[in-house]
């Protein structure tokens, strides 16, 4: 847990929640860990599309009271440590690559060699 299954990138100022349909397609999970920025109905309804539960705290400005498990939701500490690691590489820290294809080559690289260690 806490490594990476699927990375997507899009550009700088373009929100996270747009890719979630992208990123659960065609994953199996009985569980989606997430921060409270996925906390809207468009991550709701594709996480619940996917078949999975969603284990996402609420922000104070959602009306919809939902409960989560807490005690799964701290396992989330292993992606932020995922991505804290890969940071150690400059290249990927100040994404110098032009190129999408070559900023996902070396991140896919990178992953694969966090991940082995």
């Amino acid at each position: 847990m806490g490594n990476p299954v699927r990375f997507l990138l899009t550009g700088g100022e373009r929100n996270d929640i747009t890719q979630i349909e992208g990123l659960l397609d065609g994953l199996q999970a009985r569980h989606v860990l997430a921060d409270k920025g996925y906390d809207g109905q468009r991550a709701m309804d594709a996480i619940a599309a996917s078949g999975a539960k969603p284990v996402v705290p609420r922000r104070r400005t959602t009306a919809q009271w939902r409960s989560f498990d807490s005690h799964l939701y701290k396992e989330r500490n292993l992606i932020e440590r995922f991505f804290n690691k890969i940071k150690h590489f400059r290249r990927i820290a100040t994404r110098y690559d032009k190129l999408a294809r070559n900023y996902a080559g070396f991140l896919n690289l990178v992953a694969a060699i966090k991940c082995a260690a």
